[in-house]
């Protein structure tokens, strides 16, 4: 996400975007990030990727409540579409997971890079699905760590690509 939304600000109002793109990131990757590392710390849940379904139900709501405080306040502050419609993508996609999270466990991690190559391809073009491989050993890495089965890797790729991509190109 720190590089998704840089890149998706810089396109949409070159450096001016990147600090909206910034601005982006904080609430995306940063905040999140440290809600999570906090979590981990007060042994909310068991690790900073929160393995377990239920410790993912019990950590959603700070994750979800730093993403739309970014969405708020980039609609809010009249940020450029494109950067307003990544983090609505986002926040689509989490609600999704965590839809889906109820009920199964589902790669978070997954989901995230489908759903950023499936927007870099609508910004920048379908040549940008040479990264494909990425999100590809992205899933085989959360196999491989047994983190997660093929299905839930799979319904990953499948709900942040096809949720995200919908809304963002929609929005901007």
């Amino acid at each position: 996400m720190l590089v998704l939304a840089l890149l998706v600000g810089w396109h949409d109002g070159g450096w001016a975007g990147v600090g909206w793109g910034l601005l982006a990131a904080v609430f995306t990757a940063v905040l999140p990030t440290l809600i999570l590392g906090f979590g981990e710390r007060r042994q909310y849940w068991g690790d900073r990727h929160v393995r377990r379904r239920q410790d993912r139900i019990v950590a959603a709501p700070g994750v979800m409540a730093s993403v739309i405080t970014g969405t708020v306040l980039l609609y809010g502050l009249e940020a450029p579409a494109e950067v307003t419609a990544l983090v609505t993508a986002m926040l689509s996609v989490l609600l999704a997971l965590l839809v889906i999270t109820f009920f199964w466990k589902v790669s978070v991690h997954s989901a995230v890079a489908s759903g950023a190559l499936a927007i870099l391809t609508s910004v920048f073009g379908s040549w940008m699905l040479v990264l494909t491989p990425l999100v590809v050993l992205i899933g085989w890495s959360r196999i491989r760590l047994s983190c997660h089965t093929v299905g839930q890797v799979t319904v990953g790729v499948l709900i942040g690509a096809a949720v995200s991509a919908p809304v963002f190109d929609f929005l901007r």
